[in-house]
């Protein structure tokens, strides 16, 4: 009660205090106000009865004797009023002092008060203190209570609840936060101490729950689950588990090809490992989450590339095999890498994405540690390839290589564009460069090749040579690379595509009529060698009219070819007919022996019966020989054949027809005509028919 009469009376002096001075400052401002509107009265009144006075003349003056009453009166009021502001001063004095005497009572009254006031300040900030006390010890009471409900949970592990289990961890680590910076409490450092433990085994705890979770959920993908996320044009035949179907894709089919990333750990396990890994990268064991995940995910990755198929072999490894063996395992390789880029490491990359979100260095060095390994195997095999011995056969598989790195570019730079995975980025720069390079020096080993082959063997017929149809193969084979031959050619020289491709392709059918006119030196028949110049030429000119090199070489290029084709034609028949031809003639049949025609035979006057005779002898002769020698000659391609063949009857039939018309009935009159003329001119027409068509002898015969 004392207390509370206290806090009373304060308020209350208080109160008194303030009225007191408020009835003052208004008193003493009515009374300054009153005086002042009195003194201005007077000064008016006085002021007015000077003017008046000062105006009137003395007639004036007398007029106003009637008015000096009302003068009076006037100056009664003045004084009545003086002596009213008298009394109102005498009364304001008294208030005056009466209110002072008021002040300083209350003075005495405010200086007796001020031990109360203070003992009553003390007693509230006690209460205050008494107030945060309680609400500090609640506080300390509830995290003494989480602990002991935390602890349950921690200690029955993450096996059961593992959502629960993850909760409890971050309120254990709330616990220790909130101990440590109330460490002044006698009892905080047990319970820091202990809360630390805890959240120690807690860690452990998490870390063999994600390995747990990581392995029981890591499982190696099974080759037919990747071929199906594969574009269909790209999908393995029921043959080898390597090898695509069907022929390479176009650039257009791969740019509008579609891959569907497998899914290597099952989406409602991911978001687990994600929280476990943050948990393991707050308690500071980035190091072991790293080895787990590392060991785990790389062992399962190497899996899935063996099942596929993938092989770790050295360069002598290579160097060792077999073409044939080595070209499927090279088609086997562009296989892999396309399924290990766009797939399985795409698919890694998403997972370690997901998993380490929010951990960003752990996340770039696990990726790449997990990738390292299957990554070096695939790029060793390609550098393998790229540093073995050149030849020409393996110009494609190198360019098909280079095509598979250069389509893989973008996802490798994508995918491997942290600074852990710089080495592994610069290293598929560098097989792709190789490629590259050593494409184009076999490139030029083959058009040296070709210029320098020094085969022996002939071909007896005069037929296409195969250095010919290999050399025209190996051309029409490179335009189905035409974009990928730019871009190589790109990679050393920047001059114009176009330009460089031509320049090549007429390089190389340069360097192999160099070769073929070198190999027609080696028949001895010179109507032989024109028959295999017009044979090869004309292989080469159609060969290039019916693909693309058209496009690049240009018309001018093929009509000149075919201008040389029809030379070597024309050079074939000259040598081949014009000996025979010349047994046709009439020149060189007269004859000055008895053994003579008259004038009445046919205009043959002077014409030897037996120089006719020796004519007709050696026509036969030499057909027989060109029959049976040129039978065995070949012209492959139909048209050309049977266009020679009506260029030879064209010459040859008009002339035999005329001489026989002119000169047999010489020999038909004769002794035994038909052993001088074997051939009618159908006989001729029909063996003519069996020229250039490769018979043996044996056939021939028949």
């Amino acid at each position: 009660m004392e207390l509370k009469a206290t806090r009373e009376v304060v308020p209350y002096k208080r109160y008194v205090t303030k009225k007191y001075a408020f009835f003052c400052i208004s008193f003493l401002s009515l009374s300054l106000s009153l005086s002042l509107r009195l003194s201005k009265i007077k000064i008016v009144i006085v002021r007015e009865k000077i003017d008046i006075y000062d105006g009137m003349s003395e007639s004036s003056i007398e007029e106003m004797g009637v008015r000096s009453l009302v003068m009076e009166t006037l100056s009664e009021k003045v004084t009545f009023m003086r002596e009213s502001l008298q009394k109102s001063q005498t009364f304001t004095d008294n208030m005056v002092t009466i209110l002072g005497s008021f002040d300083h009572r209350l003075s005495a009254l405010e200086t007796a008060m001020r031990p109360t006031q203070i003992r009553t300040h003390s007693i509230r900030r006690a209460h205050e203190n008494i107030d945060k006390t309680l609400k500090a010890a609640e506080v300390f009471l509830a995290q003494f209570d989480l602990s002991r409900q935390v602890e349950a949970k921690i200690l029955r592990g993450p096996h059961e609840d593992l959502e629960s289990y993850l909760e409890a961890v971050d309120q254990l680590r709330s616990i220790v936060r909130f101990f440590s910076s109330n460490k002044s409490f006698q009892s905080s450092i047990g319970v820091l101490n202990h809360a630390n433990n805890l959240l120690s085994k807690a860690i452990l705890k998490l870390e063999e729950e994600f390995r747990q979770l990581l392995t029981s959920y890591s499982k190696p993908v099974e080759p037919d689950r990747l071929f199906d996320c594969l574009p269909n044009s790209l999908r393995p035949s029921s043959g080898s588990p390597g090898n695509a179907s069907g022929k390479k894709p176009s650039s257009h089919s791969l740019e509008a090809a579609v891959y569907t990333v497998p899914t290597l750990i099952p989406p409602r396990i991911l978001p687990l490992l994600h929280d476990l890994a943050l948990q393991m990268a707050h308690a500071g064991h980035q190091q072991q989450l790293f080895t787990i995940y590392r060991e785990i995910r790389a062992a399962i990755l190497e899996q899935s590339l063996r099942k596929l198929g993938v092989e770790k072999l050295t360069k002598d490894d290579v160097q060792r095999m077999q073409w044939e063996v080595l070209e499927a395992k090279i088609g086997n390789w562009i296989h892999f890498m396309r399924i290990a880029v766009k797939l399985l490491f795409a698919g890694e990359r998403k997972v370690c994405d997901q998993i380490f979100e929010g951990v960003d260095s752990l996340r770039e060095q696990c990726f790449a540690d997990v990738t390292e390994s299957c990554v070096a195997v695939l790029l060793s095999f390609g550098e393998a390839i790229a540093k073995s011995k050149r030849s020409p056969e393996k110009l494609f598989v190198l360019l098909d290589m280079y095509e598979i790195m250069r389509e893989l570019q973008p996802e490798m730079e994508s995918i491997f564009e942290s600074k852990y995975c710089m080495e592994m980025r610069e290293s598929a720069v560098v097989l792709t460069k190789r490629l590259a390079q050593t494409a184009q020096e076999t490139f030029g080993d083959f058009e040296e090749a070709v210029e320098k082959d020094a085969t022996k063997t002939a071909v007896l017929d005069g037929t296409v040579h195969p250095l010919t149809s290999y050399v025209i193969n190996y051309v029409k084979f490179l335009f189905d690379y035409q974009s990928t031959l730019k871009q190589l050619f790109q990679e050393f020289d920047e001059g114009d595509a176009d330009s460089l491709l031509t320049s090549v392709t007429t390089r190389i059918m340069q360097a192999l009529q160099t070769n073929l006119d070198g190999k027609s030196k080696q028949y001895k028949d010179p109507a032989l060698t024109q028959l295999f110049l017009m044979n090869n030429i004309h292989y080469i000119v159609r060969s290039v009219r019916r693909s693309e090199a058209k496009d690049l070489l240009g018309d001018d290029w093929v009509q000149i070819h075919r201008r040389i084709v029809q030379q070597h034609a024309n050079q074939y028949k000259r040598i081949s007919w014009a000996k025979i031809l010349q047994c046709l003639t009439i020149q060189g049949l007269s004859s000055s022996s008895g053994n003579q025609f008259g004038g009445d035979s046919g205009g043959n006057s002077g014409v030897s019966r037996a120089m006719v005779k020796e004519r007709f002898k050696t026509f036969n002769i030499q057909f027989e020989e060109l029959h049976q020698r040129q039978s065995q000659w070949t012209v492959p391609d139909s048209e050309l054949r049977e266009s020679l063949r009506l260029a030879v009857a064209e010459v040859l039939l008009p002339a035999y027809r005329s001489f026989i018309r002119r000169f047999g009935p010489l020999i038909e009159n004769g002794k035994n005509p038909q052993k001088y003329i074997k051939f009618t001119p159908e006989d001729l027409e029909r063996m003519l028919a069996e020229f250039f068509e490769g018979k043996t002898w044996s056939e021939q015969k028949r």
